[in-house]
Parts: structure tokens; sequence; C-alpha cells
């Protein structure tokens, strides 16, 4: 039949793509991720999340992961999407294990906070917090102006102003795939830098 040679034909190029990219041209998994990073966040990540923002971040976190660890992928004459779609199962997980987590450290270092009851008290730890603040703005900024000009202006389109992946590929003049792991390289970078004071 005519899909079955159309479906053995797009795994034939999908086993071209992968191996080409598995040999250092990381350009080729490009169409395999813009065929299936619509069904990956469509079916399977966003109605784990429920929240679209979150679950456009487990997509870019899984076609990252996806592209660190394909020297580990094995071609068994399958689509790679069951192995693109385990991955986004686990980061899934993840992120809901580091939220119940997160929820966790929070209610405990609430309950650790003092209570106050001085009114200068609490002009006292409105300074303290503002003066971090304005410290932590400071270094942000430093850290920011470190960077590159594409990885600031990924992060500008997209954490900053908001803007959908699409919209911000676009504008960038990438594909959604390319932004995904540029934003997330940029994100990288800027952890790294900003996690070291020696700068």
């Amino acid at each position: 039949m005519a899909s079955d040679a159309a479906t053995a034909d797009d795994l034939r190029e999908e086993q071209r793509l992968i191996e080409e990219a598995q040999r250092g041209n990381l350009d080729a998994m490009r169409p395999i991720f813009e065929r299936y990073a619509s069904p990956l966040y469509s079916m399977v990540i966003l109605p784990r999340v429920g929240d679209q923002a979150m679950a456009e971040d487990v997509l870019r976190d899984t076609l990252v992961t996806a592209v660190e660890k394909l020297d580990k992928f094995r071609w068994q004459g399958k689509s790679i999407f069951a192995w693109l779609r385990q991955i986004a199962v686990n980061k899934v997980y993840d992120l809901h294990r580091r939220s119940r987590r997160s929820q966790k450290l929070a209610d405990a270092i609430a309950a650790e906070l003092p209570t106050v009851t001085s009114d200068d008290s609490r002009a006292d730890m409105r300074l303290i917090v503002e003066q971090e603040r304005r410290i932590n703005r400071a270094r942000i900024g430093a850290t920011f102006a470190q960077l590159s000009d594409r990885y600031r202006k990924a992060i500008q389109l997209r954490l900053i102003e908001d803007l959908p992946r699409d919209e911000c590929a676009r504008r960038m003049e990438v594909t959604v795939g390319t932004f995904d792991v540029l934003l997330f390289r940029a994100v990288r970078s800027f952890r790294k830098r900003f996690g070291d004071r020696s700068n």
C-alpha cells in the first residue's frame, strides 16, 4: 500500500537523519524535532502538566536532553518518537517532583519565619529585602551584559517579553526546535555566569 511505502520511506529518512546527527551534525535533528514537537507537546506533555508555559518548558528540556543523549539512542527499525515520548514523560515526572519538593521547602521556611510584631522590625525587614533586590538586580544586569547577542535576545524575547516560542523563533529567523535549543543554552550560560561570584 502507498501509505505503508510512505511510512517505510519516513522511517528510512528518520534513520538517516539520526545517524547523521550521531556523527556530529546536530542540525540533522531539526526536521525530526519539527515533526514531533507538536505531538509531544499536545498529546504527551500538556495533558500531564496542564499549564501551557510549563508544558513549553518541559518540551524544550525534552528536546535538549534528546540532543545531549542522542549517542545512547539505538535504531531498532521504529520511529524515535517513542524514545522522545519517554524522555518527555520523565521530564514531567521530574517537574512534579520538584514542584512538591519546592512547596514543602516553602512551607518549612514559612514555618520557621519569626512572627514580627514591631513596626520598626517590619521596616528593618523591608529595608533588608529591598537591599537584596537591588544587589540581585545589579548582578542580573551585569550577567546579562556578558552574554552573546543571540543569547540575550533569546532570553529577552521568551523570558522577559514572554512571547510564544513560535514568535520568538520567527523574530530570530530560526525554527522553533532551534530556538528551544538556543534558549536552553542561553539560560544555562546565564546561570553559570550568575552563579560565579568571582566575576
